[in-house]
Formats: structure tokens, C-alpha cells, sequence
């Protein structure tokens, strides 16, 4: 419920709506993508997560998924070429390159050894088994 309007994209809303052709931002203005624009939905079943997270123009190279523990980073990086002729200037490009990363924990820890990884159309499907109890807590012997 944050109803905070940042300084930046008040200033952007205004050249925008008022006078869409009078300001051109410079070649490559506009953000990278926040954490939160990597949309994620979580799905749990008995014996696994199922991730679904959204990271269009990315090649799947270029995408890397680390688990440790419960905890869940992704990280993307877009990579941009300028190709422009010699007879030909860029006016505006709203392409961006760079990278994002975006973290989340989850309720238990993931065997590692048996997710999986999915990408097709844009969208990245993560498979991450629960990690299975270890026969939970064990009394030692005092001698």
C-alpha cells in the first residue's frame, strides 16, 4: 500500500502524457527490469515446488538459477549489440541490457541433486523436490 510516487517516474508520467513527441530519451533510458518485474508463481505439492518465472528476451544461456539450502536466486543478464549503418542514426531504442537477479526462500530445503530446469517461450520452469526429512531429531547417548 505504498502510495509513494517516485521522483524519477513522476517526471517520466508527465513528458509522456504530455508531450509524447517532444521528449526522446537518450539512447538506452529506459530501466533495467526491478527484482519484482521478474514475475514468479510457486506452486507446492506434496513432494516438490514447481516455479514458473517470467524472463522474456533472455537466451537461456544467459540465465543462471543457484539454490542453497531453501533459497532460490535467479539471475539473468540481456546482452545488447549496436547495429547501426553508417547512413542510418538510432532516435530512440527501448531495449535494455544488463543484468537482474531476484531471491526468495521458501518453506523447506531443496535436494539439489534433483531439480530441474525448464526455458521455453520466455518462461522459466523450475522443478525443486523437497528435500527429505532426515528422521528428525536424534537423542545422543551422554557418556
Amino acid at each position: 500500500m505504498n502510495s509513494l510516487i517516485s521522483r524519477s517516474n513522476l517526471f517520466d508520467d508527465f513528458f509522456r502524457d504530455v508531450a509524447p513527441g517532444f521528449y526522446v530519451k537518450p539512447l538506452h533510458g529506459d530501466p533495467l527490469p526491478s527484482p519484482a518485474q521478474i514475475k514468479v508463481d510457486i506452486k507446492e505439492t506434496d513432494g516438490n515446488y514447481t516455479v514458473h518465472a517470467e524472463v522474456p528476451g533472455v537466451s537461456k544461456d544467459d540465465i543462471n538459477v543457484s539454490l542453497d539450502g531453501n533459497v532460490v536466486t535467479l539471475h539473468a543478464e540481456v546482452k545488447q549489440q549496436d547495429s547501426s549503418g553508417a547512413d542510418e542514426k538510432v532516435l530512440r531504442s527501448e531495449r535494455y541490457f544488463g543484468a537482474v537477479s531476484r531471491s526468495f526462500q521458501l518453506p523447506q530445503d531443496i535436494d539439489q541433486t534433483q531439480a530441474k530446469a525448464k526455458y521455453d517461450n520466455g518462461v522459466l520452469t523450475l522443478t525443486l523436490p523437497k528435500k527429505q526429512a532426515s528422521g528428525g531429531a536424534q537423542r545422543l547417548t551422554i557418556d
